[in-house]
């Protein structure tokens, strides 16, 4: 902790409130979000199909406008957007505790994803472009806040939930309504408006073109994908194997490895990026982290079919721990080298077409790994999900191994984003 605090103080004063910023973001966010399908279908009684449609409106909205929210920062500066995504999500969240309809249900979700869209790229860019030379570090601190605003969101949610949902989404709303005040008040324009490189490129599709055809940045961007996908199964693939396993203590262990996953990456986040750093190269560390994300779902894959619950639940947590830490290595040298293929321009609009693509990348891969499970498991061959998964991650670090061999992963223009 001692570390933590330490390392948070050497950075700039923008930097650390964009850091306090992040952490009040996933409090807010996952102290209603894991209890809001529960309050749809029991509360307010609707059917599943609806609650599928509320919810899935609010993945749309962000993963589908991640690109847009990116446009508007680097064309008005990243101020802008950050103000208005909170308070965005402070009538969203609001809405979702106080409304029973679900015309307004959808609009409130909408707002809540859309929300995500415009404030997510901004903050990135902005951290990046106040951090200097210190981006792999300010992203490795920055995850830690990150990681801890989603550890302890559930649990301030399950506490407020003795009194009802009504008191989360008004606590929630209040904690954004807070952070768009502090924003307004404490954040300062920031130093270098990608807004002006915007508008140098004379047009949003003039900025969205020059993006686009970045092929190395897409090329990073399609091969990363991946492993969005693994770091995703810890709501879907690991969930139903602890169902499998455990019946109904199921979910109490699905609980638990959300603990564990997010207690490595605070615990542990600042230590793996020094080591990674003191050893590797950027495109090293990256190779060797999305490595050992695909190893981490070899336990499961190796356990017997006929294990013992503790078996079982011991090549998860295994699974857990080993992914987290995985991420924990790549995520600061991911989000260094997004900005280095930007060449320092336009910066959030590719933090914004990253995110679509991971997203869309997320959607199909559940798809996949959905079907996967059910082919597996008709088969009798459970085994199979997991030497998939694994093949994934190697296949995810043979990409990136390959991009940095052809020296694609080098920086186009050595001009550096300012602090």
């Amino acid at each position: 902790m001692k570390t933590l605090w330490a390392t948070t103080a050497s950075f700039p004063p923008v930097v650390r409130l964009l850091m306090a910023n992040q952490f009040a973001i996933n409090l807010a966010f996952y102290m209603l979000m894991p209890y809001l399908a529960a309050h749809l279908t029991g509360d307010l009684g609707l059917a599943a199909w609806t609650v599928g449609l509320v919810l899935g409106v609010r993945n749309l909205s962000q993963q589908g406008m991640f690109l847009i929210g990116g446009t508007i920062a680097d064309r008005y500066g990243y101020k802008a957007p950050i103000i208005a995504g909170c308070l965005l999500r402070t009538a969203g969240f609001a809405l979702l505790g106080w409304v029973d309809n679900v015309p307004a249900l959808i609009i409130a979700s909408a707002a809540t994803g859309f929300a995500g869209a415009l404030f997510n790229p901004a903050v990135r860019a902005y951290l990046a472009a106040e951090a200097g030379e210190r981006r792999v570090d300010a992203f490795a601190t920055f995850n830690v806040y990150y990681q801890a605003g989603m550890l302890l969101g559930p649990l301030v949610g399950l506490g407020l939930l003795a009194a009802d949902f009504r008191a989360v989404c008004t606590v929630a709303a209040a904690i954004f309504a807070a952070l768009t005040f502090l924003q307004w008040r404490a954040l300062p324009a920031s130093a270098r408006k990608d807004g002006a490189s915007g508008r140098e490129e004379s047009g949003v599709l003039a900025q969205w073109r020059t993006v686009v055809t970045n092929r190395p940045f897409l090329l990073f961007s399609c091969a990363m994908i991946g492993s969005y996908v693994l770091t995703f199964q810890v709501y879907l693939a690991l969930p139903l194997a602890a169902d499998d396993a455990l019946g109904s203590n199921g979910t109490k262990a699905t609980s638990a490895l959300f603990v564990v996953s997010a207690a490595v990456a605070v615990m542990g986040q600042l230590r793996l990026t020094g080591w990674a750093k003191r050893r590797w190269s950027a495109d090293q560390a990256l190779v060797r982290g999305l490595a050992v994300m695909g190893l981490a779902f070899v336990p499961l894959a190796l356990a017997p079919a006929q294990a013992g619950k503790i078996v079982v639940l011991g090549a998860l947590v295994t699974a857990v721990a080993l992914l987290a830490a995985g991420s924990a290595v790549v995520y600061p040298f991911e989000m260094d080298t997004v900005v280095s293929l930007a060449g320092g321009r336009l910066v959030a609009t590719h933090y914004g077409l990253y995110n679509t693509v991971s997203g869309l990348g997320i959607t199909l891969g559940n798809l996949a790994t959905g079907a996967l499970w059910d082919f597996a498991h008709r088969h009798h061959a459970g085994w199979l999900v997991w030497a998939g998964l694994a093949a994934t991650g190697a296949l995810c670090a043979a990409a990136v191994r390959a991009l940095s061999r052809s020296g694609r992963l080098a920086a186009p223009v050595s001009q550096p984003l300012p602090a």
